[in-house]
């Protein structure tokens, strides 16, 4: 559980489902917050670190999905799994209307609405998994069944081959 840190809203949630997590801290003033960047500031094998990106889809509805930072979201998937029959990345300007939260400090726990949420299968080949404590500069690490559980999410094939 967080200590000496300022609880971000993902975190309070997950302290208020009993879910453990561990956090990490890394310095953002040098502008270097994409995924891998922060996987090797805080010494983490970025296969262990997702990304979250939100886009909607040609009804407008908001979908949240979870991705390893290396990796790239097929759009065709990710509008399959959605049972949507488009879907893109919404503009950046648009995030934190949408979600509550930044660019870059995105997280999958605790947005503004309960979207619906899509974790990649690789997921499943991991014991816990790394994701944007929900402010720049800080992660959370939880078991993937605990990402699950606090975001409703389903793990899915979501990405390029």
């Amino acid at each position: 559980m967080a200590k000496g840190h300022t609880k971000t809203n993902a975190m309070r949630i997950l302290d208020s489902k009993k879910i453990p997590y561990e956090i990490y801290t890394y310095e953002s003033n040098d502008g270097k917050i994409d995924g891998v960047s922060v996987a090797k500031k805080v010494g983490i094998d970025p296969k262990l670190v997702f990304k979250t990106l939100v886009a909607h889809s040609n009804t407008k509805e908001i979908f949240v999905f979870v991705i390893p930072v290396e990796e790239e979201l097929d759009l065709k998937k990710a509008a399959t799994v959605s049972g949507v029959k488009k879907v893109e990345m919404i503009p950046v300007k648009d995030i934190q209307k949408l979600t509550g939260y930044i660019r870059g400090g995105c997280s999958p726990i605790g947005m503004k609405k309960a979207y619906p949420t899509f974790i990649d299968e690789q997921a499943n080949n991991l014991d816990s998994i790394v994701v944007s404590a929900g402010k720049i500069g800080m992660q959370v690490e939880l078991k993937v069944d605990d990402l699950i559980v606090s975001t409703n999410g389903r793990i899915v094939d979501i990405i390029k081959a």
